[in-house]
């Protein structure tokens, strides 16, 4: 199958590519195509904070020149002789955070299902091949990724709603499932933005017999009550809020990445022999901590980080069985440059959906 298309996208050139300032050209050493892979022509792609992070070399040294995005929704245009799943030229296929994994046998985490850990994980953007090619993500006009973590989009589901899903959504839903999440919980999401505003839906639509959102101040209350919210806690307009909530919650899913989060506080809300997981990522540190909260409760503190190909499909049917639908901004891909500032900014209600116009 021949290939008459060039790899294009926003590139970002060094740390002040996050103000805005991302250049469109030609990828310099895209991954050579291979029998397992699918190219797909872009039509959407979500704008994450781990886009942001990456920009600006926050969590470590970014290889520049790199193309961020990895909420990628599109057309398969190209698809290998041993492509899985049985995807064909012409379907609506989307591609999540994580590009590839060893697959091996013997690889525990890969042979369990487990892929997103393994350890020879390739991200979706900013990341380098066993071959020395670089992966590069969805702010552009073509993606290529190995079928084993393509999948494809559910009839019922928007590009511009299942873009943001493929990290965003599954970075929460796979923590609330696995962690029991349904009849008989009491949940709450801290930081409801971008990640949490999919919490508060996804632990609803579960069937968590109580959700609260938990956010500092009241400005989104009455948006999070929209979403499914049974409850609002902001933690700057009452400065008791820690005892007024405590022992009140089971399961704690936190999407703050800040380092001066109140995360003692925090742990104050859980019951007895609850669960709290971090899914926010700070670019220094987490806050210290007590062991006595977790010891005086029997407590768990616990980490989550997006979740396995066969868990985005579980997620992505779910949500269209449910009817989950998350709040989307839709922008030209165009204006990339400005939606990444008004994202890092906190404008962003609650996800930023690109549209590649010109693959509409």
């Amino acid at each position: 199958m021949s290939q008459d298309y060039k790899f294009e996208g926003w590139l970002g050139k060094d740390k002040d590519s996050v103000n805005g300032k991302m250049v469109w050209g030609e990828f310099p050493h895209p991954k050579p195509f291979e029998e397992t892979d699918v190219d797909i022509q872009i039509t959407h792609c979500g704008i994450c904070g781990s886009d942001i992070h990456t920009l600006r070399s926050g969590w470590g040294p970014t290889p520049y020149p790199c193309c961020v995005g990895h909420e990628i929704v599109g057309k398969a245009v190209r698809v290998g002789k041993k492509a899985e799943k049985g995807i064909k030229v012409g379907d609506r296929v989307g591609v999540g955070a994580q590009n590839s994994s060893c697959l091996k046998p013997d690889c525990e985490e890969c042979s369990s299902g487990l892929e997103q850990h393994c350890q020879h994980t390739v991200n979706t953007f900013a990341d380098q091949y066993p071959d020395g090619s670089y992966s590069y993500g969805g702010y552009a006009d073509y993606h290529r990724a190995p079928s084993h973590f393509v999948m494809k989009i559910p009839d019922a589901i928007p590009s511009e709603e299942a873009a943001p899903m493929l990290c965003g959504g599954i970075t929460v839903y796979s923590p609330l499932k696995n962690n029991g999440c349904g009849p008989g919980k009491k949940v709450g999401i801290i930081g409801v933005g971008g990640l949490g505003h999919f919490g508060v839906m996804f632990a609803k639509a579960l069937g968590a017999d109580k959700v609260v959102g938990i956010s500092r101040s009241h400005d989104k209350k009455e948006d999070v009550l929209k979403m499914g919210a049974d409850e609002y806690i902001a933690t700057n307009d009452d400065k008791d809020w820690a005892k007024h909530h405590a022992r009140s919650l089971d399961l704690i899913v936190c999407t703050v990445s800040s380092p001066s989060m109140p995360l003692m506080d925090y742990l104050q809300l859980l019951r007895t022999k609850g669960t709290f997981i971090q899914v926010g990522a700070p670019e220094d540190k987490l806050p210290d901590m007590n062991a006595f909260a977790f010891i005086a409760k029997g407590v768990k503190f616990g980490g989550s980080m997006i979740g396995p190909p066969w868990q985005i499909e579980e997620m992505l049917n779910f949500a269209a069985e449910k009817g989950v639908h998350p709040w989307i901004q839709k922008v030209p891909m165009k204006d990339a440059n400005k939606a990444i500032v008004d994202m890092d900014q906190g404008k962003a209600r609650y996800r930023i959906s690109l549209v590649n116009e010109k693959h509409l």
